[in-house]
């Protein structure tokens, strides 16, 4: 039995998002096979530092506008998912957004865009010390 079932048609209305984020889930980190004792796994959320890298080129890709409306929609879905899930309830603008982000529905591509700037400039590194402009 597999825990994720392609869909054979697209679907429409109100049930389009809510079956893009399960598919998105289902790629970000589908729940693994049960442990030792009948205890389900928890899937390993890839590391803050990597999440923040995967947004911050997604949001480049979609400023860039390299790839179509739907694929770079996918790709900031499913980085903004890996995020949320990387911050584990950190209190960070930037995770704070992530959160916000990935329950709003009707991503248009001004969305998208303005989305993606907020991300790079809170994702930016900060000037440090040793760090030259």
């Amino acid at each position: 039995m597999t825990l994720f079932t392609p869909v054979l048609r697209r679907p429409r209305g109100r049930y389009a998002l809510v079956t893009s984020l399960l598919a998105a889930v289902a790629l970000v980190g589908a729940p693994s096979l049960p442990a030792r004792g009948g205890v389900p796994a928890a899937a390993p959320s890839p590391a803050l530092a990597q999440a923040i890298n995967r947004t911050r080129e997604a949001a480049q890709a979609v400023l860039d506008q390299s790839g179509t409306e739907h694929c770079l929609r996918g790709k900031l879905t499913n980085a903004l998912l890996g995020l949320s899930a990387s911050c584990a309830g950190a209190a960070s603008p930037l995770c704070e957004l992530a959160d916000r982000v990935v329950v709003t529905t009707g991503w248009s591509v001004t969305f998208m865009e303005t989305t993606a700037r907020q991300l790079l400039a809170l994702a930016a590194p900060t000037a440090g010390p040793h760090t030259q402009p």
